[in-house]
């Protein structure tokens, strides 16, 4: 499986993911979140992932980010780009409720926790993240927020408030307990810029890795299930 970082309405690059990971469904996708806004081909780049993921189920997972809900859209484009290209708002609004449908997390063989954001407070288990109400608008606090939204900090031990005004900051120790009650070896997330494409915020055992930028973003893996 490839698993694949923050797209942000680069068509283009989307493309040349494929042309080097692979076709779908020859190669399989677990996308992390983030298909539209601030690129200028949002409509294009989700379009192709939604119709892919009806086309092949098995093949392809699309996981939510903190972009994929109508208030941050307003805000980074992909609202604008669709009045601009259809005139009205039906689009949006069509893919934004199937933005409330997209899980928010998913398992890689029974040992990768992979979200777009991070950890929060109220979520210690899997069992917990299952159970959530996730067919909604993202809210601005709680559990379903914090994990698009949250962010790992190399510097602070445990959960701190993040300077995004959503989320929170976590440390090291949050996330080797959550790998140990969980019985899971790595965290991998989006949700930040990483200069050479990805990250690993310890070199240690267990750890949580970041991925962006679409051209520099894939890594391999085996399996997956969503909560």
């Amino acid at each position: 499986m490839t698993v694949v970082g923050d797209i942000h309405g680069q068509f283009q690059d989307l493309i040349e993911l494929f042309r080097v990971g692979g076709p779908c469904p020859m190669t399989n996708y677990l996308f992390l979140g983030d298909y539209v806004d601030r690129g200028s081909h949002s409509v294009l780049t989700i379009t192709l992932l939604a119709c892919l993921s009806v086309r092949h189920p098995t093949r392809i997972t699309l996981l939510r980010g903190n972009h994929e809900t109508r208030q941050i859209t307003q805000v980074y484009g992909f609202y604008s780009e669709c009045m601009q290209r259809y005139g009205t708002a039906v689009v949006w609004r069509e893919f934004t409720d199937l933005f409330d449908f997209l899980p928010v997390a998913a398992v890689v063989d029974d040992a990768v926790f992979c979200v777009h954001g991070g950890l929060s407070p109220s979520l210690q288990t899997l069992e917990q993240i299952a159970l959530l109400d996730r067919f909604q608008e993202i809210p601005s606090e709680g559990g379903l927020a914090d994990l698009v939204w949250a962010d790992p900090d190399a510097n602070r031990l445990g959960f701190n408030q993040s300077s995004r005004g959503a989320g929170y900051m976590y440390g090291e120790d949050v996330v080797a307990h959550f790998l140990t009650l969980n019985g899971l070896l790595h965290i991998l997330r989006a949700h930040q810029l990483c200069m050479d494409g990805y990250q690993a915020c310890r070199p240690c055992p267990r750890t949580c890795h970041s991925r962006t930028s679409p051209r520099r973003s894939c890594c391999r893996a085996q399996s997956r299930r969503s909560p």
